[in-house]
């Protein structure tokens, strides 16, 4: 199989008329695409689909719900991750000015190709072959997806920190992922994903896919959420949001101040305040004890018998905000 690259693939039209034929092959032999879109007979290999984790969305109704919930307008550019053989593409094409389609298998990305050969869509589509998590994304209005399960965290984060900011992401994930982006504190799948993501954007959860829809069925259910980031962002660095929740939602029913006496929290809290007196010309006092300068900001703060399972964004920003006037 040809390796993957992050350069824009270009494919040659190769007729059936033109390619040789092999023994026993007619000239009026159905191409893979028709295979894809449902024929029956010799196994397809477009679907060993084992290596980048794919399930090619079959079911046109659902297909077609997807492209219409992102609410498209003809200047839009969409972005979409995975098309796989294009059930997609090929809907969203006439609803918008341009599609770049971010493919990882050289085989879908030729399949995706084929279906718009010679069409008038042909001149809006771009496809860029290669690991979408590595590469630099383009402008795009709009992101949709059949998401390959294995990237979906680090493609929601990608996507939130893309500037300047999409207006939205329609995007296909695996159900329990897809309820923990749209779950609400004092639930059972609020957790640190939850916080994050809900920092930065709203989410809907749109539909339920069932296993049938895909072929090959994954193991489980799958979900539709819509992804709205919040213009302009919350001005809030992530990497002291998230380090402050990974603390506290590693022991979710845990009170927090049972929480920052994990191992290794003092240390590092300690390690991060003596950076910022240095920075700023405190001098700690002889004795200084880090586990009770952090009991303070819990008693101070009002937080210290809270849970993280009980904890909305807003608690979140307002502990983060208490460490950070104390230097942490």
């Amino acid at each position: 199989m040809p390796k993957a690259t992050t350069s824009t693939f270009r494919v040659q039209p190769t007729s059936a008329a033109s390619r040789p034929k092999k023994n026993g092959e007619s000239s009026g032999s159905s191409s893979s695409a028709s295979a894809v879109a449902g024929g029956s007979g010799a196994r397809n290999h477009l679907f060993d689909t084992a290596k980048f984790g794919q399930h090619i969305l079959t079911n046109p109704l659902v297909a077609q719900g997807i492209v219409d919930k992102a609410n498209l307008k003809p200047t839009d550019v969409v972005l979409e991750v995975g098309p796989g053989t294009g059930n997609l593409t090929v809907r969203i094409l006439p609803a918008c000015r341009k599609v770049i389609a971010s493919e990882m298998d050289p085989r879908m990305a030729a399949e995706v190709q084929k279906r718009v050969l010679g069409k008038p869509e042909q001149k809006k589509l771009e496809l860029i072959v290669g690991d979408f998590i590595k590469i630099d994304l383009p402008y795009f209005d709009v992101c949709i997806s059949n998401t390959p399960y294995q990237i979906s965290s680090p493609l929601v984060f990608k996507l939130l920190s893309q500037r300047p900011i999409p207006r939205c992401a329609v995007l296909m994930f695996q159900r329990e992922f897809a309820l923990r982006l749209v779950a609400t504190p004092n639930t059972k799948l609020w957790c640190r994903l939850s916080a994050n993501v809900q920092l930065y954007a709203r989410v809907e959860h749109i539909m339920k896919v069932g296993k049938g829809n895909f072929r090959p069925p994954p193991q489980v259910e799958s979900s539709v959420v819509r992804i709205m980031p919040r213009d302009p962002p919350p001005p809030i660095k992530f990497e002291e949001f998230d380090g402050l929740n990974r603390v506290i939602f590693s022991r979710t029913n845990k009170t927090l101040r049972a929480g920052f006496k994990a191992r290794g929290v003092g240390e590092m809290l300690e390690k991060n305040y003596r950076t910022w007196c240095a920075e700023q010309g405190v001098i700690i006092e002889d004795g200084f004890d880090i586990r009770k300068k952090i009991d303070e900001i819990l008693e101070e703060s009002g937080y210290s018998d809270n849970r993280a399972a009980k904890m909305d964004v807003d608690d979140l920003l307002k502990l983060l905000a208490a460490f950070n006037v104390a230097g942490m």
